[in-house]
Parts: structure tokens; sequence; C-alpha cells
């Protein structure tokens, strides 16, 4: 269907332009099949993302204990009676 062409051979083409005068000549268009161009992008995103962080201090106490002696002294009287042997006590 679109395989016509205007001319068919170098013969014919230069006896028509002998013949036919130069304005308004020529064939009907030929549909050509149709091609396609691709086009390759690329398009860049910067995506942000928030990332909550949490700090947890742990303080640890450390108590060290020294002991210091702090020394008393308490004093206690005992009475012990002595009685001499009393020969009226008898």
């Amino acid at each position: 269907m679109f395989n016509k062409r205007c001319y068919e051979s170098e013969e014919k083409i230069s006896d028509q332009m002998m013949e036919m005068p130069m304005s308004g000549t020529g064939c009907a268009p030929i549909m050509e099949a149709p091609c396609e161009r691709v086009c390759h992008r690329e398009i860049c995103h910067n995506v942000e993302h928030i990332q909550p962080i949490n700090t947890r201090i742990i303080n640890h106490h450390i108590y060290h204990h020294t002991y210091k002696p702090c020394y008393t002294c308490c004093e206690e009287d005992e009475v012990c009676d002595v009685y001499d042997q009393n020969p009226c006590c008898r």
C-alpha cells in the first residue's frame, strides 16, 4: 500500500522533468513507518529521614566507706565487803 514511489527509474525521472514544468509537479507524500525516540531522564530525589536519637545518662554513685575508730573507756567499781570475824555476830 505504501510502496508507491514518485519515480520508477532514472530514465523516467529525466523524461518527466523534460516534459513537465517544475511548478506543482511531484507525487503524493509517502507515508513512512513510524519510529520512536527514547529519551532516558534521571531525576534525583533527596528524601530527608528524621531519626530521633535519645541519650540516656546513667549516674553511678559509688560510696567508699572508711571507718575511723573512736575509742571510749568506761570504768566500773565493784564493792566487796570483807568482814572480820566478829564474835558478836554469831
